[in-house]
């Protein structure tokens, strides 16, 4: 499960430097993601957002700068939205392939495929996301909340250089500052 979650941030994280740009902010509130992988793999996660957070952790989600990428392909068609980039991530190239269809406001789908360098047989991601409601008491912009039911936040994670609660030099973390 964990290498499905890894591919999983890789693939979609290779497509995020088109869609920081380019994509409407979701619907403030709890979102659901359902992803389904290659060889049948699945995961389902929430999302709380606000605008400001969506598109925060739309931007800061890409390990590839867009400088990094020689090409850039964006098509809009009614509410489809057709993405092919060629990156290098790592020293190596990668290829995307996106079609996202559907409503920010609401619900929709994103089917990514990946093939590169390192990558057998290429890789090929389905998430589709829908607007569950507000986000609980509880929650704040920024949480996303794993399939296991842990809760991290993104905004504190980008201001502690990326490291979720209890990793070396994070939060809860043998050693570290008290927060």
């Amino acid at each position: 499960m964990r290498r499905f979650a890894a591919a999983v941030v890789v693939v979609v994280t290779c497509a995020a430097p088109a869609l920081a740009a380019e994509m409407p902010a979701r619907k403030a509130g709890l979102w659901e993601m359902k992803t389904n992988g290659t060889g049948g793999r699945n995961m389902t996660m929430q999302q709380c957002v606000d605008a400001k957070t969506d598109q925060a952790m739309q931007a800061g989600a890409s390990p590839t700068p867009q400088r990094d990428c020689s090409k850039r392909d964006i098509q809009k068609s009614g509410d489809t939205v057709t993405i092919d980039s060629t990156c290098t991530v790592n020293g190596r190239t990668v290829t995307n392939h996106s079609v996202i269809t559907g409503s920010f406001d609401s619900n929709y789908t994103m089917v990514i495929s990946t093939q590169g360098q390192g990558i057998p047989a290429g890789r090929t991601v389905t998430i589709a996301a829908k607007w569950v409601g507000p986000c609980a008491a509880d929650q704040k912009p920024g949480d996303v909340i794993m399939p296991n039911g842990m809760k991290m936040n993104m905004n504190d994670m980008q201001r502690r250089g990326g490291r979720p609660p209890g990793a070396p030099g994070g939060p809860g973390a043998p050693g570290a500052p008290p927060q």
